[in-house]
């Protein structure tokens, strides 16, 4: 399996993982492997009020997994490198281009 697909399986294992529905909310995983663009959104209603908001937003661009959001209280990015991500393959892309060259993952 080439680096693409293990990447793409890998995500797609995450927000697996990280979905789950119940009678009210209801969890959906897209996965645009054509742009490579997969989230986790969740919809529904609770309490009468709305719910739907995005919970994970991963891309791969030049290579490399970005982490757009992280709505979970889940470290995201170590639970890449636990799925044999390297370090250095994966971006923060929620924190500023400058923050970015403090962390231990890719900056860009």
């Amino acid at each position: 399996m080439d680096t693409l697909e293990y990447y793409r399986n890998a995500i797609k294992e995450l927000l697996t993982r990280f979905s789950g529905s119940s009678e009210e909310i209801e969890s959906q995983i897209l996965f645009d492997t054509e742009h490579d663009h997969y989230q986790l959104t969740q919809v529904g209603w609770k309490n009468k009020h709305r719910i739907y908001g995005c919970v994970l937003h991963l891309d791969i661009k030049g290579g490399k997994i970005w982490i757009q959001h992280n709505g979970t209280e889940c470290e995201i990015a170590h639970e890449l490198v636990k799925m044999g991500i390297p370090k250095d393959h994966i971006v923060l892309g929620f924190q500023s281009p400058f923050k970015r060259q403090f962390t231990d993952f890719a900056t860009a």
